[in-house]
């Protein structure tokens, strides 16, 4: 017969990082941000590719652009990228300075500060050029 052992978890595991917490949402959050970068520059490529085969379509498209919608989506465009860049800092202080695993969670609260003061001016400026001009 086996023998078996009941585990009581509350926390993460030690010496790991994607326990559900600091990390793991980080890693989300950055894997999220890259894909919808990765889309927006598809089409952005596809888009801009038009003005070569039809000038008059290019310019029909640049017109449904400018709608208050896609202001809103510039405005996730930009937070994503700027999320994505500050995040792929603290990968690389985690993956290359030495106690960077030990200080993840300050890392991560020091990307979302950082994202917080370069995006609520952003979003004041660009929002109300979306809405108001």
């Amino acid at each position: 017969m086996a023998a078996t052992t009941t585990e009581t978890r509350t926390g993460p595991k030690s010496g790991t990082l994607y326990r559900g917490e600091y990390g793991m949402w980080s890693w989300v959050a950055h894997r999220i941000s890259g894909v919808g970068i990765f889309f927006f520059l598809l089409v952005h490529v596809m888009d801009t590719a038009m003005v070569r085969v039809d000038p008059e379509a290019y310019n029909a498209v640049m017109e449904t652009y400018k709608n208050p919608i896609m202001g809103l989506g510039e405005a996730g465009l930009v937070a994503g990228i700027v999320y994505h860049a500050f995040n792929g800092i603290r990968i690389i202080l985690i993956d290359f300075w030495s106690s960077g695993a030990k200080h993840q969670k300050k890392l991560f609260w020091g990307v979302i500060v950082a994202w917080l003061v370069v995006m609520v001016p952003f979003a004041i400026r660009h929002l109300s050029n979306v809405f108001f001009h």
